[in-house]
């Protein structure tokens, strides 16, 4: 395919706007599947996308299309995630596409992530052809979703956007048509040294770290030597091909092209999403730009059910696979050894846990997820950042703490405001600003990332009846009146329990909290103290109710020698259970998180 009849492009949509139903359409009447293999949400095909129905992994399909001009048309689509914890995969994505095709739901209308996505877009300086979805719905509003584009874009003319119903197919004959007139052909030259962008990547446990590509410049064979220039690692490769969605083998691939590379590379951490991949003997001279590292914004242990080596082995595949993933090996006293994962956000850690259930067969417990703080101490005005509670020092070595704030921007129906902005502020929202729409209303807040990392989405979707929508950004580290609460459960510390809290919240999460444990710790023989520390002092407590009645007791009829065996026997017990550890099952640590429940 000569290079003037490839287009590499995206869909971008917030949540739930039809976007995956779009490429199914794309798919089918380019004849990239067959009507027999045809499946709702076919790039879908983790289980828990299909479990959650979002898109959290990008995916890459080649479609050859018959125009109307009669030229026939290479399009490398790369599908993209809608939810806003998965960001990252959106931006990875739009640096290996030319343009993007903006979707937006004529029932919702334009929705925080569609701006955010849009911005990335932008930012990428790709070409952007907008659609309203959904048209034939009773409840669309065409003129109003138009009016909010413009808004959104005012270079945008009426006469650009596209109409469609992505579930029965109407307009999407025309979509295919605009995206070969108005999205650009790829920039390339295939004359100068190799330079291909590694934008995704996956393992495999035969063929080793398979890298998604596309070719900036050059050519790429599997007859030359290649070098990965973030590691300077030379590699040949057996295999090189396209994507349809499923891997096709091809002899060559050229400037404009996206595919995969079999690396043989066994070790995961010596491919990096955004690295370079050149010619060993003709290298390019300076590589690309790559991607900014995505930051975590929540932290949680993740610790094994079983073996710890089989949750290495597929927690660091699965690494490969989900660069914004972060992983540092830790111990902890009441758990062993495990890992301190870094995540974007709740759902984010929610969906690792299932991948690696799904995927590898490994369970894992998950302690209550945290945010980074940044600590300045006493002494020599040193300052530390933690991510892990159990790592926050003493309160007396402590001259104060800093908590990350972001700004929140919400978009919410007119008739949800009142309750909106009552959850705000009970989540520490501070108002900013409010921009009045016809139906939608987009509020500002600046909030800290501990209020809104736990429930404040689910909340934000619970009051506004599943229509508001939300995005955050970082904007700095600001001086906060936090304090760690340590947990004791039959007087020993249980380190996996540590958080951290607001001062004037600890003593009602500290309540509640112990209340939620009385019934979630398991039982033993005898009576156990829960109780938590905050700077020294105990601010809550309650006594876990020992499992059974005195033996002798228990309404059956003993000889006295038979009561006096069981009481011996009780008591033995009794004794090689204080000296047994707590048992933690995933429900404790479940029940920090629903303190605000």
């Amino acid at each position: 395919m000569k290079q003037t009849n490839i287009r590499n492009f995206s869909i971008i949509a917030h949540i739930d706007h039809g976007k995956s139903t779009l490429a199914d359409r794309i798919m089918e009447q380019t004849d990239t599947i067959d009507k027999r293999d045809e499946q709702d949400q076919l790039l879908d095909d983790m289980s828990v996308e299909k479990q959650h129905g979002v898109t959290v992994k990008s995916r890459t399909v080649r479609n050859i299309y018959h125009a109307d001009n009669g030229q026939d048309y290479e399009f490398n689509f790369i599908d993209t995630p809608g939810h806003v914890d998965f960001s990252y995969e959106v931006s990875k994505s739009l640096a290996a596409t030319d343009g993007v095709l903006l979707l937006v739901d004529a029932t919702q209308g334009v929705q925080a992530q569609t701006v955010a996505n849009f911005r990335l877009a932008q930012e990428n300086e790709l070409q952007v052809l907008p659609i309203i979805n959904k048209i034939d719905s009773p409840n669309a509003q065409v003129e109003q979703t138009e009016e909010q584009i413009r808004q959104l874009a005012p270079e945008l003319k009426e006469a650009d956007i596209l109409y469609i119903s992505a579930k029965t197919g109407l307009g999407v004959h025309e979509v295919l048509e605009a995206i070969t007139k108005e999205l650009p052909a790829p920039q390339g030259d295939e004359k100068l040294p190799l330079k291909a962008l590694i934008f995704d990547s996956l393992y495999d446990s035969f063929k080793g770290v398979i890298a998604y590509i596309r070719v900036m410049d050059g050519k790429i064979n599997t007859t030359k030597k290649l070098k990965l220039m973030a590691e300077s690692e030379a590699m040949t490769t057996a295999e090189i091909g396209i994507l349809t969605p499923n891997q096709l083998p091809v002899k060559e691939m050229k400037a404009g092209d996206v595919g995969y590379v079999v690396t043989g590379i066994k070790d995961p951490e010596k491919v990096r999403i955004g690295d370079t991949i050149t010619d060993f003997d003709n290298p390019t001279s300076q590589a690309l730009p790559g991607y900014k590292p995505a930051k975590s914004m929540v932290f949680a242990g993740i610790y094994p059910v079983g073996e710890y080596k089989e949750l290495k082995d597929a927690i660091y595949k699965l690494k490969l696979n989900d660069s914004s993933l972060q992983i540092t090996p830790e111990v902890s006293d009441a758990l062993g050894a495990g890992f301190r994962g870094g995540f974007l956000g709740i759902f984010h850690l929610q969906i690792i846990k299932e991948r690696l259930h799904d995927e590898f067969g490994v369970d894992v417990l998950t302690t209550a997820p945290n945010v980074p703080y940044r600590i300045h101490l006493k002494k020599d005005d040193q300052v530390i950042e933690v991510n892990n509670p159990v790592q926050v020092p003493e309160f007396k070595e402590i001259d104060y703490i800093e908590e990350p704030m972001f700004e929140v921007k919400i978009d919410t129906p007119n008739d949800s405001i009142s309750d909106v902005m009552k959850i705000a502020d009970r989540f520490k929202g501070e108002f900013i600003n409010m921009d009045n729409g016809s139906d939608f209303v987009k509020l500002t807040y600046k909030m800290p990332l501990s209020e809104i990392a736990y429930n404040f989405f689910n909340q934000l979707k619970s009051v506004s009846h599943g229509y508001a929508s939300m995005t955050s950004e970082f904007i700095d580290y600001e001086m906060a009146d936090v304090v760690k609460a340590e947990i004791l459960i039959n007087y020993t510390h249980v380190d996996a329990l540590t958080f951290v809290a607001h001062r004037q919240d600890v003593q009602a999460l500290s309540q509640k909290l112990v209340e939620k444990l009385k019934y979630t710790i398991p039982r033993r023989l005898n009576p156990m103290p829960a109780q938590i520390m905050v700077e020294g002092k105990v601010v809550a407590r309650v006594d876990i109710p020992p499992l059974r009645k005195n033996a002798a007791v228990n309404g059956k009829k003993y000889s006295a020698s038979k009561k006096q065996a069981l009481l011996r026997s009780q008591k033995n017990n009794k004794k090689n259970a204080a000296r047994n550890e707590i048992q933690l099952p995933q429900k404790v640590f479940n029940s920090i998180l629903e303190l605000d429940d």
